[in-house]
């Protein structure tokens, strides 16, 4: 694809207005929302091809979620996108202020594997809604997806509204250095610093979604059979490919074998059997065999099973883990769960705030204290109590990372916002010309100006 005459098309479409009116986005979330009517059995079909993700799955965590905040958009963009209007200060006065949202203009999305449709489409309707053209480009590790997601927007828009670009690492080269309006990007930490210095020669803005390690936390006066089952399921969903799975975890040493026994027992009730059929692989042999490689030399207390054919990797909970060994050193991004323990909570609290403030947390406890103190001193992107990946679900809760694990946010309104420059007017009085302004200053001005400032 020319991407340069893309760019051309997409800026003339955006400088011509059509995108800004409210009937216009709106119709066009509808278009998007018929789309997905259309399209959703080719884009489960793309999902289990890609990833083996089971039909339930992939509906629960991708196609559904897009659904429901297509929903939520369309009945709230009216609003959103009203003037809103704030008192004028002192030195404003006789005048109207009002603070809009105006769209930035082409942006562009470039998008993960591990959840392609998701990760695609969320922004997209945050895009749309605010009134931008956008450029996607999906990632080349989710071939099926990509090739989907290229024809349903072909589809569904021409590509001077939305258009769609595939291929690897060098196109995505290429759009990163190009004059985009925003970037909105959601990747490893690595690329998304890559990102930042690409954008930073065009000034362009941008919002990163990255990872990192996301620990779950799990004390002694927690539910134990369910942290281990809501642990496990953060594990398992995607096979652990989520970037806010549970990566490691930090339990009260007096737990851990009740916590270990309580994981093991609910695997098998997940797959009865040993039939992993409802189990998503890893994307391919790469992450395959990064993943088993830091897998070595460590005791599997739970799983540690692995097919190379099928790209399966069974869960697992690794035991007596040093941490500084390179399993609790990079994302692991698979199955596999490092446990350390811990005997006072200030330990595991410091053991998180020694590291990059992660994109996720999860603590489990029944403790008020424990909860307080934990939210007071932890910083990272979001998270649960007792739970685990929810936050992310729903459309009135901003989603984001803190420090490496990325800046800025969507979901919602916060995705309007996302796409949206905040644009300040004020409408001044041409009746009254307040003379306190003006030259030449005198003492009795500045009397009169430090009796209305202060």
């Amino acid at each position: 694809m020319d991407t340069d005459a893309l760019m051309r098309r997409q800026n003339e479409y955006f400088r011509s207005g059509m995108t800004r009116p409210y009937a216009f986005r709106k119709e066009m979330l509808e278009r998007l929302s018929g789309a997905m009517d259309k399209w959703e059995r080719p884009l489960l079909q793309a999902l289990e091809r890609d990833l083996g993700k089971h039909r339930n799955e992939a509906y629960m965590c991708e196609v559904g979620i897009v659904r429901d905040e297509l929903k939520y958009c369309r009945r709230r963009l009216r609003a959103w996108m009203r003037d809103k209007y704030v008192l004028p200060s002192v030195a404003q006065m006789p005048a109207a202020c009002s603070v809009g949202a105006e769209p930035y203009g082409t942006v562009l999305i470039v998008s993960p594997w591990n959840y392609p449709v998701l990760l695609t489409l969320e922004p997209l309707i945050g895009a749309l809604a605010a009134g931008n053209t956008a450029v996607i480009k999906p990632s080349s590790y989710s071939p099926h997806c990509s090739e989907v997601l290229a024809d349903m927007m072909a589809d569904t828009f021409p590509d001077k509204y939305v258009a769609v670009v595939q291929g690897g690492r060098g196109e995505n080269r290429t759009l990163f250095e190009m004059d985009f309006d925003y970037i909105f990007f959601t990747g490893s930490v690595g690329v998304g610093k890559d990102v930042m210095r690409a954008a930073a020669e065009n000034l362009t803005p941008v919002t990163l979604e990255l990872g990192g390690k996301s620990p779950v936390i799990v004390d002694e006066t927690a539910d134990i059979a369910l942290a281990a089952k809501r642990t496990a399921f953060g594990k398992i969903v995607n096979a652990g490919q989520t970037c806010v799975a549970p990566d490691y975890l930090l339990i009260q040493e007096n737990v851990r074998d009740r916590f270990i026994h309580e994981f093991r027992d609910v695997i098998g009730r997940f797959f009865p059997g040993g039939d992993y059929l409802d189990m998503a692989h890893i994307i391919n042999e790469k992450h395959f065999n990064r993943i088993c490689g830091l897998m070595e030399g460590q005791n599997a207390a739970v799983g540690g099973g692995a097919d190379a054919d099928a790209l399966f990797i069974e869960p697992t909970i690794l035991t007596d883990v040093d941490p500084e060994s390179p399993v609790m050193r990079e994302e692991i991004f698979g199955p596999v769960l490092p446990v350390i323990t811990y005997r006072e909570l200030g330990e595991a609290i410091d053991f998180v705030r020694g590291r990059p403030k992660p994109l996720a947390l999860y603590l489990f406890t029944k403790d008020r204290m424990t909860r307080e103190t934990v939210l007071d001193r932890c910083s990272f992107g979001g998270g649960c109590v007792n739970d685990v990946l929810l936050h992310l679900c729903s459309s009135g809760m901003p989603f984001g990372g803190v420090g490496n694990s990325g800046m800025g946010a969507y979901h919602g309104r916060a995705s309007f916002d996302t796409f949206s420059h905040k644009r300040s007017i004020m409408r001044s009085s041409t009746c009254i010309d307040v003379p306190l302004r003006y030259m030449p200053y005198s003492d009795t001005v500045f009397r009169i100006l430090k009796f209305i400032f202060d």
